[in-house]
């Protein structure tokens, strides 16, 4: 496991919300929402414009909980998102020149991976926690055990087709620290600034996490 702080609260948490925003002036009633059902980690995915403002927004107003910048693929973006705030960056996958904007930008960092040569480049680079993406169409908790045998010593994070119905597959492995996941947030919710309805949702993946965990 490792020893970052941010990763650690990423395992505590379990359940990481994958959130696109249109619109940044949700994102603090949204973050707001996620915490008040005992989530306090959220990932900010930079497929839209909104996204960096959205970012800064909770970075800067809600520091109870962890910044994620997700869908990071260029140094460019490392430098942006470490000036908007954020503690932890997440990529879709493993790119060398990522990696060093990484190290020159002192962030936590979880590269995607899905196969085993992504896997042999992540550990040659020394980054042992992983985003496995896309999770369910990459194989699943099949893949990842499978994965486990000659890359024991890696833990990822699956995202993709991940839900409250498949959660405590994942969760139940060792090597999964936590799991991302977009159904916290449905985009319908978003729209209709339904925040109890993300809420109620937070609370059922917090609730299933610590069943799971006991």
């Amino acid at each position: 496991m490792s020893a970052e702080p941010e990763i650690a609260r990423l395992s505590a948490c379990g359940v990481v919300p994958v959130v696109v925003i249109d619109d940044a002036e949700v994102a603090l009633p949204l973050a707001q929402a996620l915490l008040a059902g005992g989530i306090d980690v959220i990932e900010i995915t930079l497929r839209r414009p909104a996204a960096m403002t959205a970012l800064e927004t909770i970075a800067h107003k809600l520091s109870e909980i962890l910044p994620v910048a997700g869908t990071v693929v260029t140094p460019g973006q490392v430098s942006d998102v470490k000036q908007a705030g954020a503690k932890v960056v997440v990529s879709p996958g493993f790119s060398e020149i990522v990696d060093n904007a990484m190290r020159a930008a002192n962030l936590p960092w979880l590269p995607g991976v899905a196969t085993a040569s992504d896997c042999m480049r992540a550990v040659a680079a020394g980054r042992l926690t992983c985003k496995f993406f896309p999770a369910e169409q990459a194989g699943g908790t099949a893949t990842l055990k499978a994965l486990s045998g000659p890359f024991p010593q890696m833990r990822f994070c699956p995202t993709g087709g991940v839900g409250l119905g498949n959660l405590g597959d994942y969760l139940a492995l060792k090597q999964v620290i936590c799991v991302g996941g977009s159904w916290l947030v449905p985009a319908d919710a978003v729209a209709e600034r339904n925040w109890a309805k993300v809420t109620q949702l937070a609370k059922e993946a917090r609730e299933k996490v610590t069943a799971l965990r006991g």
